[in-house]
């Protein structure tokens, strides 16, 4: 029997009055692909960002490798376990591509012998070129974007992988194309949790958490 990698325990999370989850008891374990679906306003994007420690939950408890986030430093968790793709890229336009992800390393305090080697060494896993790579954030696709945002988000090595939307705004090749790196990456040993509004995304998915109900729905082996 699997250990999870990551597991709530009855976590809420309220604004002001409003509750927006209501004990959440999940579970996430390296090597799948997760998605969290629901309606607007379901809480999709409030459990990623209490899953990856930008936001505490009201009452309830998150454990990484059985140890409770609340006893860790939130930025260490970050920078060690957590990595974010968000919806709207978060790129900054001024920098590069290659730049960017070199910045990611930086941050993150990563320490290897050459960062712009692993960046490019990255940014050509996620299928873009040398050439690609040098150009500003502007001058690169909505899909090159994407690319970019998921090779700063692998930059320091971190188990889990959260992504909002991140197929939201592509075409639908281009989304087939950003799934087949995250399923890449899930069959290497990451933990990939994200969330997503689209069905044809969910089923591609390993296990589909669907918030407001109480039991997840697992794909079934072809």
């Amino acid at each position: 029997m699997e250990n999870p990698s990551l597991r709530l325990e009855n976590v809420c999370f309220s604004y002001d009055t409003v509750q927006v989850l209501s004990n959440i008891n999940y579970e996430f374990t390296s090597g799948k692909i997760y998605a969290i679906v629901g309606k607007s306003g379901a809480g999709k994007t409030t459990l990623l960002s209490v899953l990856s420690g930008l936001a505490s939950p009201t009452s309830g408890n998150i454990y990484c490798n059985d140890r409770d986030i609340n006893s860790m430093n939130k930025y260490d968790y970050r920078r060690k376990y957590v990595g974010v793709i968000f919806q709207s890229f978060n790129l900054l336009t001024k920098l590069t591509a290659v730049e960017n992800v070199e910045l990611s390393m930086n941050i993150a305090g990563y320490a290897c012998d050459d960062k712009r080697a692993r960046a490019y060494q990255l940014l050509e896993s996620v299928g873009l070129s040398r050439d690609e790579s040098d150009r500003r954030i502007l001058k690169l696709s909505g899909g090159q974007q994407q690319r970019v945002a998921i090779a700063r988000a692998l930059s320091y090595e971190p188990d889990y992988i959260l992504a909002d939307e991140p197929t939201g705004n592509l075409d639908g090749e281009t989304q087939d194309e950003i799934l087949e790196i995250l399923r890449g990456l899930a069959d290497n040993g990451k933990c990939v949790i994200l969330v997503t509004h689209s069905p044809e995304v969910a089923k591609k998915s390993d296990v589909v958490y669907q918030l407001g109900k109480v039991q997840k729905a697992q794909k079934k082996n072809a």
